[in-house]
């Protein structure tokens, strides 16, 4: 079986600024990847790239071994690649079953409204939010807004998942939950990239992590060994990382 994700030197330049520098790195189907950075390393744009928001400046993108960049954001969604975003936007004005129910209708396959209800209170049992399933999508707390983020995703059936920050602005308890949902989310078979700062979360989830600095890869590798590569620490990590760690005081 061959790689559910390929990209192959992809950059994306704004005006002077190159904000992925040929950037290359290949996903196998199953996997959990962690995709880590400073600010403004280039993380953000590229899912913006892979799901089209962005179009490429060079390079080329595949899903499942079809080419996929130079195709528009609602067809990559058909096709079985969804995401989440930083900032939690539900249609406010919508309930949260009602803001599900669209992922359902316009992406998920869905062949009427009655249907795609169904499905979407299928996945609000799955991330614990049923019993919110009538109340506004404005009325949520952030946690449960960045849960209906999760089903609003799930909704479009993806084969892979593509998750931006899910757990910032979350307490210790409410990330526990959401390392728990990923980790479902895995079992099912969604291959998984995960944008994190938490490197707790890095640890705790992913087999493999990629990692950008101005929008260059930089290293690419098992969990454990990345966090120990001189760059890594460096551009990102720091000094203070690495001795929390030789004294196993953890990863947060």
């Amino acid at each position: 079986m061959g790689p559910i994700l390929q990209l192959k030197g992809v950059s994306r330049q704004f005006g002077g600024l190159l904000a992925l520098n040929d950037v290359s790195f290949d996903m196998q189907p199953g996997e959990i990847v962690g995709l880590i950075g400073p600010n403004g390393a280039g993380k953000t744009t590229l899912v913006n790239t892979v799901t089209a928001v962005y179009s490429l400046t060079k390079g080329k993108i595949f899903f499942e071994g079809k080419r996929i960049d130079g195709m528009k954001p609602h067809e990559i969604s058909r096709m079985g690649i969804a995401r989440t975003f930083q900032i939690v936007q539900p249609f406010p004005k919508m309930t949260v079953l009602e803001n599900v129910a669209a992922g359902a209708l316009f992406a998920g396959g869905a062949k009427t409204l009655a249907k795609a209800k169904e499905q979407a209170m299928e996945h609000l049992r799955f991330v614990r939010l049923a019993d919110f399933a009538q109340s506004l999508a404005s009325a949520l707390t952030l946690a449960d807004r960045k849960r209906l983020e999760l089903a609003k995703s799930l909704a479009m059936n993806p084969r892979l998942l593509l998750l931006d920050e899910v757990n910032a602005g979350l307490s210790n308890v409410e990330i526990n939950r959401a390392l728990e949902l990923i980790r479902s989310l895995a079992e099912r078979g969604i291959t998984i990239l995960l944008i994190e700062h938490l490197m707790k979360v890095v640890l705790a989830l992913c087999s493999r992590v990629i990692v950008l600095h101005h929008g260059q890869l930089i290293a690419e590798g098992m969990s454990s060994e990345v966090v120990r590569d001189p760059r890594v620490v460096e551009a990102y990590l720091g000094s203070r990382f690495t001795k929390r760690q030789q004294k196993g005081k953890g990863y947060a």
